[in-house]
């Protein structure tokens, strides 16, 4: 079970949105390598990132901060946000990134997904967003007409390493993981299934180390991580089947 530190890069800086959206954002750290390498210090074992700016532009918007976090740790990195075709899947790997996060791409363009998922062996995930059930696109700017268990199971057998799950609606709110649709989703397909967007507190963090969860690769957290909500080393330790020293 992986709990997954999050960085959304806006404007080069460290932040958290609420709901998605992007005039409502909190700033937590300036220089997002050295929040990487807290997270690093501290016991995670692999990080999420996610390049909002790019998400809704498509192009490639705050990839210095990006290579500087790159350069900072060691631990896997995965990335997200305005990823849309083979060029910058392959300019990413080859900087060091474990694997690249797919999601609008995923949608308009399936087909580029399984190609890369043969290309790219392993180092393929698909986000998939949603707001009411139905998959959001463009930085969660645009809604689509296509659920969330029917976009996932496009994908089945196609070799993607990860689907990334987050309900847009809890995103940032800290109002708790959306567990019923989140374990619908995981139980309907074979691939890896990480939730996201609300995890709110330690009872969370129980609830991910449950056995009904353990269906899980894991869960990504943000803003209670920032905010202290919930104990990183209690959380580690917790997701290890270890009690706390704390």
């Amino acid at each position: 079970m992986i709990l997954f530190p999050a960085i959304d890069l806006k404007d080069g800086q460290c932040v958290r949105l609420k709901l998605g959206d992007m005039d409502q954002v909190t700033v937590f750290n300036d220089d997002p390598a050295a929040q990487a390498r807290i997270f690093e210090d501290q016991g995670f074992q692999y990080l999420h990132v996610v390049d909002l700016n790019g998400a809704f532009s498509g192009k490639n918007i705050n990839g210095h901060a990006v290579e500087a976090i790159l350069r900072e740790v060691k631990f896997p990195v995965q990335l997200g946000g305005g990823i849309r075709d083979l060029q910058q899947i392959e300019f990413w790997l080859e900087r060091g990134l474990t694997r690249v996060i797919l999601g609008t791409i995923a949608v308009k363009n399936p087909d580029l997904v399984k190609e890369a998922c043969k290309k790219f062996p392993g180092q393929v995930a698909v986000g998939i967003d949603a707001r009411g059930g139905k998959v959001a696109v463009q930085g969660w700017a645009e809604s689509s007409e296509l659920g969330v268990i029917e976009m996932a199971q496009r994908f089945e057998g196609a070799g993607v390493a990860a689907i990334i799950y987050t309900d847009i609606d809890r995103d940032g709110i800290l109002t708790g993981i959306n567990w019923t649709s989140t374990l619908k989703l995981a139980n309907s397909v074979a691939i890896p299934t990480i939730a996201s967007g609300g995890l709110a507190s330690m009872d969370d963090i129980k609830k991910l180390s449950s056995p009904e969860c353990q269906i899980l690769e894991g869960a990504i957290s943000g803003r209670a991580l920032y905010d202290g909500r919930i104990d990183a080393n209690e959380a580690l330790q917790m997701l290890r089947g270890k009690k706390s020293d704390s």
